[in-house]
């Protein structure tokens, strides 16, 4: 019997700020100047500027100080700023070359009922062996309903294993990046922070770690879907390359700014797909610029040829009838949003709706395997549970939360001998990307909208015929995407 424990995923909110490397480029020059308007004021004293046709004047940053702010980022050929420091902030409508001015906003993830799952890695023996060309042989595939789910073994054994030279950005809470499945696939240098109170709670505590160590554990389960070396679990491929940027905080909470910044450096850094299984959402009354400042942002991104796949959340909600809400980041332009599915019994069928995922026939594009659970225990290759996870490994750095002098205390995967199962929409997402992944590899750099329609018009129909509001076009299938 495996030893496995049940997890409450929560830790202590921590103070939020924006980033240590956020990408500069040189504006261009501005012309116009606006009246000053109304703002929101920030929860944590940053604004978010959007620049006009034009770009931001060259004298932003001299405007900026003159009104005793700081620049924390600005992104000349985007047009997306970060300031601080503010004490007027309708003051900085009026600078010329500013369009909108929006007050950033704070997130936490939204995980569904049922948590996480410990597990042990002990009895796996030596987990050094890798099974990179043919990832069924990885120790712990049996417990991988999730990958059968979507036919992957098919395109391992034809050899389809993912390319080095293909990119997908986990946009999370970072990765740990030297776990036996990992090691070798994430690129450091192409990697960023931009959580600041973890960035000093790693130079403090964990120096000898880089600033995208994963001290929450959810950027790793889901890195490990889109690429591993199989050693213990396997991921749709296997050499697919990865850069981790992160973005969410220990507790699993985050800023848009930071994931703006984050969506923009993944563009900027050879990212061929960005996944994004984190979400949130605000009122569409009132909140236009917000709106503005994503599209913006993703268009962008789309330009420069990267794919973005987005998690449809964990709320049972309809997103096509969700009146005054806009559901990020469903709701934006150049995005695949998935939803989830997963057996509720061992004996039963891998492609039943998740009893937490959002749904709407507009804005669900394909389903994957999420996970689900059911009041009815059952066996299982873990043991007898009433949930089935998607595996990983627990990140050696996950924290349980801190003491009351501020002092990190590990969560008890630090030996790198335990494995995590989650359930969400944000495990469903990262088997997109790792398929999307997949295609450039056969396919090529740059056409995201093509890669999206290779998805969307191979994967298999679950339900009423063309776009199902629980599934979309169907459940992913990584055989049919490659032509197998």
């Amino acid at each position: 019997m495996h030893s496995i424990r049940r997890l409450i995923p929560a830790l202590g909110a921590l103070a939020l700020a924006a980033c240590s490397s956020e990408p500069t480029v040189t504006a261009a020059t501005a012309t116009g100047t606006h009246a000053a308007a109304s703002v929101a004021a920030s929860g944590n004293g940053k604004y978010i500027l959007n620049a006009g046709p034009q770009g931001f004047s060259p004298s932003l940053g001299d405007d900026i100080a003159a009104l005793g702010g700081t620049i924390e980022s600005v992104h000349g050929e985007a047009g997306i700023a970060v300031v601080s420091g503010i004490s007027n902030p309708g003051a900085l409508g009026a600078l010329n070359g500013v369009r909108e001015v929006q007050g950033d906003e704070e997130f936490s993830l939204d995980l569904p009922a049922g948590s996480t799952m410990d597990a042990d890695a002990n009895a796996i023996g030596d987990v050094t062996i890798e099974s990179v060309s043919n990832p069924a042989a990885a120790p712990r595939y049996s417990w991988q309903w999730n990958m059968r789910d979507i036919e992957a073994q098919y395109a391992w054994a034809a050899g389809k294993l993912g390319d080095a030279g293909v990119t997908v950005s986990i946009i999370d809470t970072g990765i740990d990046y030297d776990n036996p499945d990992l090691n070798g696939l994430v690129d450091l240098s192409r990697s960023a922070s931009f959580v600041a109170s973890d960035n000093a709670t790693r130079a403090h505590y964990f120096p000898t770690r880089n600033d995208i160590s994963d001290f929450n554990g959810h950027g790793t389960n889901v890195a490990a879907q889109v690429s591993s070396k199989a050693a213990v679990h396997a991921g749709v491929g296997s050499k697919t390359k990865l850069i981790g940027v992160k973005v969410l905080s220990a507790s699993g909470s985050g800023t848009l700014s930071a994931v703006l910044n984050g969506v923009l450096w993944s563009a900027d850094h050879g990212a061929d797909v960005a996944n994004m299984s984190l979400g949130g959402g605000f009122s569409k009354a009132g909140n236009g610029r917000f709106t503005s400042l994503i599209n913006k942002v993703f268009n962008y991104a789309n330009r420069k040829g990267m794919l973005i796949v987005v998690a449809a959340g964990n709320d049972a909600a309809d997103l096509d009838h969700d009146g005054n809400f806009n559901s990020t980041y469903c709701n934006q332009s150049h995005v695949i949003c998935v939803s989830a599915v997963g057996p509720v019994v061992s004996s039963g069928s891998p492609d039943l709706s998740s009893y937490y995922t959002n749904f709407g026939r507009s804005a669900i594009s394909v389903a994957g395997p999420g996970g689900n659970g059911g009041v009815a225990y059952s066996a299982w290759p873990w043991g007898t549970d009433a949930y089935s996870w998607v595996w990983s490994y627990c990140s050696k750095t996950r924290l349980a939360g801190f003491t009351g002098a501020g002092v990190p205390v590990l969560a008890g995967c630090q030996a790198g001998n335990r494995v995590t199962g989650y359930i969400g929409t944000s495990q469903a997402t990262p088997h997109v990307a790792g398929l999307a992944g997949l295609l450039v590899a056969e396919m090529g750099h740059g056409q995201p909208s093509k890669i999206r329609a290779a998805i969307e018009k191979s994967a298999a129909d679950l339900g009423q015929p063309g776009t199902d509001p629980q599934f979309g076009r169907g459940r992913i299938s990584v055989r049919r995407a490659l032509g197998l």
